[in-house]
């Protein structure tokens, strides 16, 4: 009866929602939290370099991270010059912290697989030092993030977000 109850006061028709209604939450032993970010970023000198196979083999080393670190990955695309991941994290993470994990040891991972990367790049960076990070909030929704991220793929001249790049 109760669980019926709050169910109810989650309809739209009711005015109003609860707060997590129909959100999927998630637990620590210490946290109760639903954190997503949106990051992108660049490989150094924005080089072209992320296509094909390493593009393929960077999907799999993002998921493995994920998977090992607690992360949550809902949405990603590689393209040629940047990387979008819409990643959900523990609270003990900050988002700078996601992203270092992110970049350090998909870098290790892609220069042990793909050595010849390394000579394409000088000294041996991969990633450049830059991000960009969102978090999803009241203006920004999921879906929103989820659609520009999809959109990027079919788009091959789209307007991309001008971050890395100096006016």
């Amino acid at each position: 009866m109760a669980r019926r109850k709050a169910r109810e006061e989650c309809l739209p028709e009711k005015g109003f929602f609860l707060y997590n209604c129909g959100m999927e939450v998630r637990r620590t032993k210490h946290a109760v939290y639903d954190l997503k970010y949106h990051l992108v970023w660049i490989p150094k000198y924005r080089k072209h370099i992320l296509s094909g196979e390493v593009s393929e083999y960077l999907k799999e080393v993002f998921q493995r991270i994920a998977e090992e670190y607690e992360f949550r990955i809902d949405t990603m695309e590689v393209m040629e010059d940047h990387v979008h991941v819409f990643v959900e994290a523990p609270p003990r993470y900050s988002p700078a912290q996601v992203v270092q994990i992110l970049k350090s040891v998909s870098r290790r991972e892609v220069f042990k697989k793909f050595p010849k990367l390394r000579k394409q790049l000088w000294a041996g960076e991969f990633w450049s030092d830059g991000y960009f990070v969102r978090s999803v909030g009241d203006k920004v929704t999921a879906d929103i993030i989820r659609k520009y991220i999809e959109y990027q793929i079919h788009e091959e001249n789209s307007l991309q977000l001008r971050m890395f790049e100096k006016p």
